[in-house]
């Protein structure tokens, strides 16, 4: 496993996969289970920390809990004149979970979550109509069978493109 062009020893690999497996382990267990001292992993950890590999821990909820029972998976052709405005618009509104650029026939896949199906077609209207959209497919997704993706950190904002935060 790589980051940043540097190569992550055995070690690292092993106690990121426990991190995003359980990261409210304490250093001592983490240390029993990876055959170390705890002072190893306190300085793998802060080094990794520092070094913007591990950016942060975080709570994956489930979806009953948010209140999000209809979701959409959405992918939208933009006018790349308008790239920036297009996804600055998009990311004010919190019902987007997920946006990432794509190759091929479509230049934007959009996850959206929203609690009913009508709050969700109404959201799709919304995006739809953002200046620079020109052509959109959505997907209703209708019943996980399972989630590699539910254990990983977050994804981190693309570089090059500003940070966008839900308004409070």
């Amino acid at each position: 496993m790589t980051w940043l062009g540097k190569v992550l020893d055995e070690i690292d690999r092993r106690l990121v996969a426990l991190l995003q497996s359980n990261a409210r382990q304490s250093t001592m267990a983490l240390a029993k289970r990876l055959g170390v001292a705890r002072s190893t992993v306190h300085d793998r950890l802060q080094r990794l920390e520092k070094a913007g590999a591990i950016l942060g821990y975080s709570v994956v909820l489930a979806r009953d809990v948010t209140g999000s029972s209809a979701q959409s998976i959405v992918l939208l052709s933009i006018s790349q004149k308008l790239q920036r405005g297009v996804i600055e618009a998009l990311g004010r509104l919190p019902e987007i979970k997920l946006c990432h650029t794509m190759s091929g026939e479509y230049d934007l896949f959009l996850l959206i979550e929203t609690p009913q199906l009508e709050d969700l077609d109404a959201v799709i209207d919304e995006v739809t109509s953002i200046p620079g959209v020109t052509r959109s497919q959505s997907f209703i997704l209708l019943a996980k069978k399972f989630d590699r993706l539910a254990d990983r950190a977050p994804l981190t904002q693309p570089v090059g493109l500003p940070s966008i935060r839900p308004a409070d």
